[in-house]
């Protein structure tokens, strides 16, 4: 008899650093989609807070709450028996004090059921870093582009490329390092830098639009699998257009409902709960 599905820990993730072996991530809002991706042998799962954008519906990250991120943690994590999965933690939720920051940490790792925490900045936010890991809070960083500054960024752009912006992201690299984080998300980053940093940290990076020399990679599902018929970010291969696909299934039963199509008697006599 086959053994039991394990959650992957933070050590394995770690671990599969060491190896060389490369770590896939996506994210994930709902159980259904966590099952599947889940089944898909899928290595983390990140119920991030572009749950804002593809989800909500609204133009950035910043209008998302704990309550969303705490609803969309929960669902993931009765989807999943293997990945490993990491709530973002939404803007402003953490940086005002650090009290703020663990009682909300907290909440995602308690009763959301998530093994960690994201949290996006470098050296501003070392000291909640490590207050969180004291609490035995895991702590994934965010360094390049920065989603909740996009206003402080002007936008969605690739940061760090001048010599100086590459430094200071290594540095701030070895500072969450130092501070505890188990693992540094790099997003819109030359590839150089990024193999800089993976070459800099013990702790495993996860790139995204950062080039293929980090320890693994993580997409927006709704952009990796075409979900998201709007903008999507260059860096971004799409692996299945399912948008194409669910429209012209819906069509089809549109079609079969206005023409009497669906339902069938004879299947709805075939089915004894009437459902």
């Amino acid at each position: 008899m086959a053994e039991p599905a394990r959650h992957l820990r933070v050590r394995d993730l770690q671990e599969k650093k060491l190896r060389g072996e490369k770590i896939a991530m996506l994210t994930a809002y709902d159980a259904t989609m966590a099952r599947l991706f889940d089944r898909a042998g899928i290595d983390a799962l990140l119920v991030g807070d572009s749950l804002g954008m593809v989800i909500e519906g609204y133009d950035t990250t910043l209008p998302v709450t704990l309550e969303a991120i705490l609803h969309h943690t929960q669902a993931v994590t009765r989807g999943v028996r293997r990945a490993f999965v990491v709530a973002d933690m939404p803007f402003l939720t953490y940086q005002l004090t650090v009290t703020d920051a663990v009682r909300n940490a907290g909440k995602l790792i308690q009763q959301g059921g998530a093994a960690a925490v994201k949290l996006e900045g470098g050296r501003a936010v070392v000291d909640i870093v490590a207050r969180l890991v004291e609490a035995g809070i895991p702590v994934m960083g965010h360094l390049g582009l920065l989603p909740q500054h996009v206003h402080q960024l002007s936008g969605y752009r690739m940061q760090a490329k001048s010599e100086a912006e590459a430094d200071q992201l290594v540095a701030d690299a070895k500072a969450l390092e130092e501070a505890g984080a188990f693992s540094i998300v790099l997003e819109s980053i030359p590839a150089e830098v990024a193999r800089a940093v993976t070459r800099e940290v013990r702790i495993p990076t996860i790139g995204i639009g950062a080039g293929p020399f980090c320890d693994g990679q993580v997409l927006v599902s709704y952009d990796a699998f075409g979900l998201n018929d709007e903008s999507v970010p260059p860096f971004v291969r799409q692996y299945a257009q399912l948008a194409d696909v669910l429209v012209e299934a819906a069509k089809v039963y549109a079609q079969d409902v206005r023409c009497g199509k669906f339902p069938s008697l004879d299947r709805h006599a075939g089915n004894g709960s009437g459902k």
